[in-house]
């Protein structure tokens, strides 16, 4: 993190190297399980049978024992209902969980935080409990069919559910869920022409929508209320063909004192695909003025801003006002190391969702070709360029000439990785500073000026073709 002569601590890369107990064998159970899943599990073969074994040997010591291997014998002999396949994916999902916790715990010792345990969820109420069970028998015979076995026919069968769930905001989480989920498995119809599945990613939103389609999933955690000031440390910014999502990571301290803690406020918008680069920010811009503040270099003052226990800022422009200037570099050598990271929900527990910010300092830059990695007392963390946006001026080649890093520590494909928020790093003689979400306020750059332009006529087109549409 920093330097012990600035007051903080060195980040122990080392640990990242140390093999974590029983890592290996949990993510080989769910590997096993979600290559069931691909020959569909109608009439599972012998190998599908010791994927779902497997599974349930997991899981053998566990409250989950006795229910999954259950599921499994079902499964295996291809009479499994939607109980058994439920019981199947509560069981993948804790083993996932189980990974992320331990890798956090690597993470959070690596940083030198600590992390604060999450409060009992309020139990929801059952909810209209006919869509839920119609969700629960789509996906029932998704798993039956597996991913060999889809057709537009079946993967069809979500849109009228959905349709029915999305004006109803308890619902609108699965909703989602499932559309998006319907919509990759449509483009990937008929599945029985596909060399090759993102059998992890599939069998992820299948056995989360599952869970979340049983009554009570959707349970509420206590909101809180955050008032004080809010200390940015960098946006991440996520781009999709059809949505645009910036999440700002931030240090949050309490008026009147208390231990700082790391929040974040994230703001989605759709987006047409015409529209990329710097010019998504105009679409995200009007829904949240922290990204103006961001870009600015403000902290902004909270008053009641809502809060879940999780550090998700239910962001409401009328609880927050632009602050004092605030250097993010300044705010993570000052405050980071201090800041509490916060518990994660059950449900969000799974190795893509870590991401813990940290600063990086006194390494060196290790490059081969476009691999790119930071080295920290000769242990090498690997930095994800991919991860870098092009709305922004930082890139990799910045990243390779700097001289400190704010970034977000990940974890993909068996290892930790760096994904950068923001590097400073010499400019004619002088120290600067360049943020991923330096124009998410607007800018003066050359570059991001002609990208905003562009968006600007893309959006100006659409509109006045889709006026035409409905003139018509």
């Amino acid at each position: 993190m920093v330097p012990d002569h600035q007051g903080g601590g060195v980040m122990r890369a080392d640990l990242f190297a140390e093999p974590i107990a029983g890592l290996e064998e949990a993510l080989a159970a769910v590997d096993a399980f979600d290559r069931a899943l691909i020959g569909g599990l109608l009439r599972p073969q012998p190998a599908q049978a010791a994927g779902l074994a497997e599974l349930a040997d997991a899981v053998a010591g566990t409250p989950l024992a006795a229910r999954v291997a259950e599921a499994a014998e079902k499964a295996a002999a291809g009479a499994a209902g939607e109980e058994h396949f439920t019981a199947l994916a509560a069981a993948r999902t804790a083993l996932l969980g189980s990974v992320h916790d331990a890798l956090t715990a690597v993470a959070d010792e690596a940083a030198g935080r600590t992390r604060t345990e999450a409060p009992a969820a309020e139990p929801a109420e059952p909810h209209a409990p006919n869509l839920q069970a119609a969700a629960r028998s789509w996906l029932a015979d998704l798993a039956r069919a597996g991913w060999q076995g889809i057709d537009h026919d079946l993967v069809s069968g979500s849109a009228q559910l959905v349709s029915a769930m999305l004006p109803d905001p308890a619902l609108r989480r699965l909703a989602t869920l499932l559309d998006g989920f319907a919509a990759e498995l449509a483009a990937s119809c008929p599945g029985a022409t596909l060399d090759t599945f993102p059998v992890r990613r599939w069998a992820d939103l299948w056995s989360r929508a599952l869970l979340l389609a049983r009554p009570g999933a959707a349970s509420t955690p206590p909101v809180g209320t955050a008032t004080g000031r809010l200390l940015p440390l960098g946006i991440d910014l996520q781009e999709h063909a059809t949505a645009a999502l910036a999440q700002v990571h931030a240090v949050f301290e309490p008026a009147g004192g208390g231990t700082p803690r790391l929040v974040r406020a994230a703001v989605a918008v759709p987006k047409p695909d015409t529209v990329v680069g710097a010019g998504v920010w105009q679409l995200l811009r009007p829904h949240m003025s922290l990204l103006a503040a961001v870009g600015e270099g403000r902290s902004m003052d909270l008053d009641g801003m809502p809060v879940t226990p999780e550090g998700d800022l239910v962001w409401n422009d009328a609880h927050a006002r632009p602050g004092e200037p605030a250097d993010a570099f300044s705010t993570a050598r000052v405050v980071l190391a201090t800041a509490e990271a916060t518990a994660t929900a059950p449900l969000d527990r799974h190795p893509a969702g870590i991401a813990l910010p940290v600063l990086l300092e006194g390494y060196t830059v290790q490059q081969d070709g476009d691999a790119l990695a930071l080295v920290l007392s000769g242990h090498p963390v690997a930095v994800d360029t991919d991860r870098i946006p092009a709305a922004g001026p930082l890139t990799p080649e910045a990243v390779a000439a700097s001289g400190a890093c704010i970034a977000l520590l990940r974890w993909d494909a068996g290892t930790y990785l760096l994904q950068p928020l923001a590097v400073e790093t010499t400019v004619r003689k002088k120290t600067v500073a360049l943020h991923a979400g330096a124009w998410a306020g607007g800018t003066a750059d050359k570059l991001g000026v002609k990208a905003e332009k562009a968006a600007t006529d893309a959006v100006a087109v659409l509109r006045e073709r889709a006026g035409r549409l409905l003139r018509k």
